[in-house]
């Protein structure tokens, strides 16, 4: 599913109404607007449309972008995150104690929420 906060932001960056994204990759406003609100999916076409409209990938579309550099290699890779996990991690944030015990060392910080969860 396209992942409608960020089509919002792209659009808004652009300075482009919903109508006029409409226009631009050939469907109405009420679309645009059912695509920001994730209460329908555009189709393939829409989609690249919207890739070339914007200059961004797909997967940022998506909302699975995610990329990760691995220490012990020069590769990158993208990692998918589901939108559960994405809020969890945005609530760990807004504690900053916690969440920079638990990024010191992820691991550990993992066996310890294992550990108190039981």
């Amino acid at each position: 599913m396209l992942n409608g906060n960020r089509l919002r932001e792209v659009r808004k960056r652009r300075g482009l109404t919903q109508t006029e994204l409409g226009e631009l990759i050939g469907v109405g406003k009420s679309a645009i607007c059912c695509y920001e609100k994730e209460t329908r999916n555009p189709t393939l076409e829409a989609v690249i449309e919207m890739i070339h409209v914007f200059g961004v990938s797909a997967d940022y579309l998506l909302g699975a972008d995610y990329l990760v550099k691995k220490e012990d290699s020069e590769l990158e890779e993208y990692v998918s995150l589901t939108k559960e996990e994405i809020i969890f991690i945005e609530e760990l944030k807004k504690n900053k104690l916690v969440y920079d015990i638990l990024m010191q060392d992820p691991k550990r910080g993992a066996e310890l929420v294992k550990k108190e969860i039981g």
